[in-house]
């Protein structure tokens, strides 16, 4: 698996391998010499796990991103959960493929935009913004729409600590990530936050103070059937290259709840959410950003912040207090 990372990373011109280790234990000792700016680490490896290297390596040098490498199955996807919550960058699941060739193309895929999007982010980090500056009404809105990808886990645990057992609405979540990887967010999520948080489930009614979220390779809609709403799963084509998409959910709750929806835009890559959000603005609806000084990656945010739909851009600590402002409980 490392021969084939370092083969694979040694064709792009752009980056410079400059270490390799064994285990955990001889990462950190290079990597204190070396002082990378990113490092793949593997769940599994011998003498020293990936887990307990990252704890270490997030102490002495806060400053490297680490990405992970984990496997496709359930304990997989709970140590992965953990590693992002701990502060890992991202991760990229192992290829399930028996191919070589296909494997290879999925770690292409998978790995190299996740570093490239590592460069950029740090060169966006003073990037200013006059939000549109609508100062939302509390009182307004009946549920919560949030979009995340990148630094997503670390993120969403920061704000479910601070929303309170009395959050009056239902909370509907895509964060990009496979299946097996959405439930155990969920597990995690319900174990730090006084909410029940779980996985979405096709056709389940929607109830106020829930959080659902949106399994991993389905998209989440929200349909009405007289004055009941319940969860929709599907399986449609991906949008901006990503299923479960935030266009999708966002576009649903922009016409199933009209003005009443809030969206959150969160840390992460790309621009998925950018159009949901302006449907939801047409609709009368309000959207919140993260600012850039606290996203892992300002994508996401920075798209809807620059289309001039982001009614607040707020900082990760800041996110909290105000959706406990909003929807009127303390």
């Amino acid at each position: 698996m490392r021969k084939l990372i370092v083969d694979i990373l040694k064709k792009d011109p752009e980056i410079e391998i400059i270490g390799q280790a064994v285990n955990g234990k001889e990462a950190i000792e290079k990597a204190k010499v070396l002082k990378p700016d990113v490092i793949t680490l593997d769940i599994e490896m011998p003498e020293m796990d990936g887990i307990s290297a990252l704890k270490i390596l997030k102490k002495e040098l806060p400053q490297t991103k680490i990405i992970m490498f984990s496997s496709l199955t359930q304990e997989g996807a709970k140590a992965t959960i953990e590693a992002l919550s701990l502060g890992a960058y991202d991760f990229v699941p192992k290829p399930s493929t028996k191919s070589f060739l296909e494997s290879v193309k999925k770690i292409e895929n998978d790995l190299l935009p996740k570093i490239k999007g590592i460069t950029s982010s740090k060169e966006i980090k003073s990037f200013k913004i006059t939000p549109s500056q609508k100062l939302l009404k509390p009182g307004l809105f009946r549920i919560l729409g949030i979009g995340v990808s990148t630094g997503g886990p670390q993120t969403l645990i920061e704000i479910f600590k601070g929303i309170p057992k009395n959050f009056p609405s239902p909370i509907l979540i895509v964060q990009h990530m496979p299946p097996l990887f959405t439930k155990q967010l969920a597990d995690r999520l319900d174990k730090i936050s006084p909410l029940q948080v779980k996985e979405a489930e096709d056709g389940e009614a929607i109830k106020e103070g829930v959080v659902y979220i949106a399994p991993g390779d389905y998209h989440m809609e929200v349909v009405k059937e007289n004055t009941q709403k319940y969860i929709k799963l599907h399986q449609g084509p991906p949008v901006n290259n990503c299923r479960p998409a935030v266009d999708v959910l966002f576009n649903s709750l922009a016409e199933i709840y009209n003005g009443s929806s809030l969206v959150l835009i969160l840390t992460g890559m790309g621009r998925d959410g950018a159009e949901g959000a302006k449907k939801v603005k047409l609709k009368g609806g309000g959207v919140i950003a993260q600012d850039a000084q606290t996203s892992v990656v300002f994508g996401m945010p920075r798209a809807v912040i620059e289309a001039g739909l982001a009614d607040e851009v707020l900082s990760l600590s800041e996110i909290p207090k105000r959706l406990r402002e909003l929807f009127r409980c303390y």
